[in-house]
């Protein structure tokens, strides 16, 4: 499924601009950036509340399709600045990491 539409059916605030075309391929959900490092596969979409840029380096070492920040957390302006250099996807959302996550899960499944 392509991100525009994640994007559209979970009506996420895009915080980086012009980056929704990629695919994702599968969702992983930590906050622990060690576990996103040892586990993530390229082309998920991953789900967080961390903000700090960190979360910049591990979706580029890892070719993630996008991040989705929970609990309405916002990220300050080292780490917008990052992603758009870095050309990742950062997408905020006011539900918290389990609503969004099996919103998620009924979309990629089907259900």
């Amino acid at each position: 499924m392509k991100l525009n539409e994640i994007k559209r059916l979970l009506n996420l605030e895009d915080l980086i601009e012009d980056i929704q075309g990629r695919d994702v391929s599968g969702v992983y959900v930590s906050d622990l950036l060690s576990d996103v490092m040892a586990n993530a596969r390229p082309g998920d979409l991953w789900i967080t509340l961390q903000t700090h840029v960190n979360i910049v380096a591990v979706a580029s070492l890892k070719n993630l399709s996008a991040i989705i920040i929970t609990n309405n957390r916002k990220p300050d302006d080292e780490t917008i600045k990052k992603a758009r250099e870095e050309r990742i996807a950062i997408f905020r959302t006011p539900l918290s990491t389990f609503e969004i996550a099996g919103r998620l899960y009924r979309i990629l499944k089907g259900d």
